[in-house]
């Protein structure tokens, strides 16, 4: 559980014993600073922020949560680094790992976060790509274990799109002990690799994994029903066809009557409301969109104190 130096390019980084060890972190950092008491746990420390995409949540939480510690980030907006046309991958890595303690990248290719990662000396953290969103994870983790008070046995309905933050959800949810349903169309089901790798994981913990195409049985008896943009950044040409062939996979009060009475709806943003998901949903009861995104930041905060 030596978590100092370490890369966290997919939720398949951390052992079952390193998530909780990151969730527990983050609850004491968290109630730490509620009482106005922040350690400076990362003095003297710079992350690289690289962006190839727009941000709101990542930015900031990764931002803040170094200054909270003590530290520094610099953002490097897409102009500033152009990865792979201005400079090499492996060149931008060699080249920050001399300046700084840490690199965030928040990308397309996967595999320029695995890059990053083969070739600087210094930790780096996908703060999210095509195939894993696995900060993301952490913070819904942290965010459903407040709710319940514990993660184990606990069911979690995936309805929509098979796409990064599904396939970290999965792989965290077969580390804890929570039982994962995904619906989605045939056609955006989850990757059979990341499937299989959640599966495998699975036993040790107790965790079930069931992939379909019915939102409706993955919802019923759901304690979450989770969900996420149909039209990610990049596939816009896309849009058209996949909001006639979502049209079925929206998270509205028909769809949560499904579940349990105690469930909750959560959502990693930005939403677009009335398609995905419903107003009515997203500001209900039974949402816990915000503090999602609140639990961002002290679930980073965590990792960046152990890991940097």
């Amino acid at each position: 559980m030596m978590l100092r130096g370490h890369d966290f390019v997919s939720m398949d980084d951390l052992s079952p014993e390193e998530v909780l060890r990151v969730l527990d972190t983050a609850t004491d950092l968290k109630r730490r600073a509620k009482a106005g008491d922040r350690p400076v746990l990362l003095a003297g420390r710079v992350l690289a922020m690289i962006f190839e995409k727009p941000s709101l949540r990542t930015r900031v939480t990764f931002e803040v949560g170094m200054w909270e510690l003590g530290g520094h980030a610099v953002y490097l907006a897409p102009q500033d680094v152009q990865l792979g046309a201005r400079e090499s991958v492996p060149d931008v890595a060699r080249n920050l790992e001399r300046w700084v303690g840490g690199i965030m990248a928040r990308t397309f290719a996967h595999r320029t976060v695995q890059t990053l990662a083969e070739h600087a000396r210094i930790p780096v953290i996908n703060g999210l790509s095509d195939l894993e969103h696995p900060c993301q994870t952490l913070g819904d983790l942290l965010t459903i274990r407040e709710r319940f008070g514990h993660l184990d046995g606990l069911r979690v309905a995936w309805v929509g799109d098979g796409n990064n933050v599904c396939h970290s959800l999965l792989l965290g949810a077969a580390k804890v002990g929570m039982h994962v349903a995904v619906a989605t169309p045939a056609r955006y089901a989850p990757d059979p690799a990341i499937v299989a790798r959640a599966r495998e994981i699975a036993p040790a913990s107790g965790s079930r994994i069931e992939v379909g195409t019915d939102a409706k049985a993955a919802a019923r008896g759901a304690d979450v029903i989770y969900t996420d943009v149909w039209v990610s950044m990049g596939q816009e040409a896309e849009r058209e066809a996949k909001i006639k062939v979502f049209s079925g996979y929206q998270v509205n009060g028909a769809l949560t009557a499904q579940a349990a009475a105690r469930a909750v709806v959560m959502h990693c943003l930005p939403a677009h409301r009335g398609e995905e998901i419903t107003s009515e949903v997203l500001d209900g009861p039974q949402s816990i969109v915000f503090e999602q995104a609140e639990n961002r930041l002290h679930a980073q905060k965590a990792l960046l104190s152990l890991i940097l």
